[in-house]
């Protein structure tokens, strides 16, 4: 099994959006999916509400043992409840040590893949995950309050690996909501791929059928809507990236 952390200590990226549609799009390949929802928000586990487990994401941390996960059209998910506020006292080796436990757990379950949402701060539940992590992925957006978030990011990923995780793979950062008719944009996803070559993803615009799709509990190549398509299409081409970089 492999676990892949969609990660951002900025809010507002896109990151449960790219989230849902990993699990939509994996789960619909074969793949048997454990999709867990680290975000104290919760919104991940309003668009996958049909594949509740009755497993809650503070369990992972604050029980010695879970259920088994039964999934439902291949993903199981572990529901954010307000108790994951109580994970940040932890000590950070309780919470690395007692989530492993049950990602373990899940492979010898027969899980494929493990898929992981965070809230953007960096805390136990954050750091935790990327600890146990194979891959973690970076949704962006191209304005200059996430562009001045880039460092924070690239530091916490390379301290985790240099220091926890050297397993930790970080796959790039996703160009989320970006609007190819405006020039400053444009401008700084040129800067982007520029500053980093070997870490920018497809972008993916920023379209309404997105935010239709979370809303319906639906990926958004399941909304009939001609401007849906174009969506679909940025959407499943970064999937098909990160899902190539994954089994390389």
């Amino acid at each position: 099994m492999k676990t892949l952390v969609i990660a951002n200590q900025k809010g507002g990226v896109g990151k449960t959006a790219t989230f849902v549609h990993l699990v939509f799009d994996y789960a619909a390949r074969g793949l048997k999916i454990a999709a867990i929802d680290l975000d104290t928000q919760g919104n991940a586990s309003f668009t996958l509400a049909a594949h509740k487990t009755g497993v809650l994401s503070s369990d992972l941390y604050l029980k010695p043992s879970i259920d088994a996960l039964i999934p439902t059209d291949n993903v199981a998910l572990v529901e954010a409840d307000p108790s994951l506020a109580e994970i940040e006292r932890l000590p950070l080796a309780d919470g690395i040590k007692a989530l492993r436990q049950k990602i373990t757990a899940m492979e010898e379950a027969g899980f494929d893949l493990c898929l992981i949402d965070t809230a953007p701060s960096l805390g136990v539940a954050m750091a935790s995950a990327l600890a146990v992590a194979d891959f973690v992925v970076s949704p962006i957006e191209l304005e200059v309050y996430s562009f001045q978030g880039i460092t924070s990011l690239v530091t916490t990923i390379t301290n985790i690996r240099d220091n926890v995780n050297p397993n930790l793979n970080w796959l790039g950062m996703i160009p989320a909501k970006y609007d190819a008719r405006n020039p400053r944009h444009r401008n700084n996803l040129a800067t982007l791929r520029e500053s980093y070559p070997s870490l920018v993803l497809n972008p993916v615009g920023n379209r309404s059928s997105i935010a239709e799709a979370l809303e319906t509990s639906k990926p958004v190549w399941a909304i009939q809507r001609t401007a849906a398509r174009k969506a679909a299409q940025e959407v499943r081409a970064v999937n098909q990236q990160i899902f190539d970089m994954m089994v390389e």
